[in-house]
């Protein structure tokens, strides 16, 4: 995989519940990670009293963050209310020349920030709320 350009990472959200998905707008950074906590099955007659682990067996998990400027797009507008109503609608994480990462995602922070010389700014994550599927590009 060669080099490729940030801004070419994007976060979509499933505007209207319906599989149509809109690149939340405004974002300059944009972050996912994936996680896969060891299931542990150790017990006192584990040899050595070392750790076991359950081959196979994790708890996958996904995260996702980003940051920009604030826009009022329709999806940002979708993201508040998301926020707001505790709803964990389906995202796509784009990332360019590997693959798109979708499934539902609730948001779990959502920041805003401003200064009076600049303009409105925003965070929000994002944690996975169920099976992700990936699709390669």
């Amino acid at each position: 995989m060669t080099a490729q350009k940030g801004k070419d990472l994007l976060l979509k959200i499933d505007i209207d519940g319906l599989g149509n998905f809109q690149t939340i707008a405004g974002l300059r950074a944009t972050r996912i990670s994936f996680n896969a906590q060891p299931l542990d099955v150790t017990t006192v007659e584990s040899q050595g009293q070392w750790r076991e682990l359950l081959a196979g067996g994790s708890v996958r998990s996904a995260a996702v963050s980003g940051s920009g400027v604030f826009k009022d797009a329709a999806s940002d507008a979708r993201a508040r209310t998301a926020f707001f109503n505790g709803e964990i609608p389906n995202f796509q994480v784009v990332i360019p020349d590997f693959g798109i990462i979708d499934g539902p995602f609730q948001i779990t922070a959502l920041e805003y920030s401003g200064t009076h010389d600049g303009e409105a700014s925003y965070e929000l994550s994002l944690a996975s709320g169920g099976a992700l599927n990936f699709t390669a590009i």
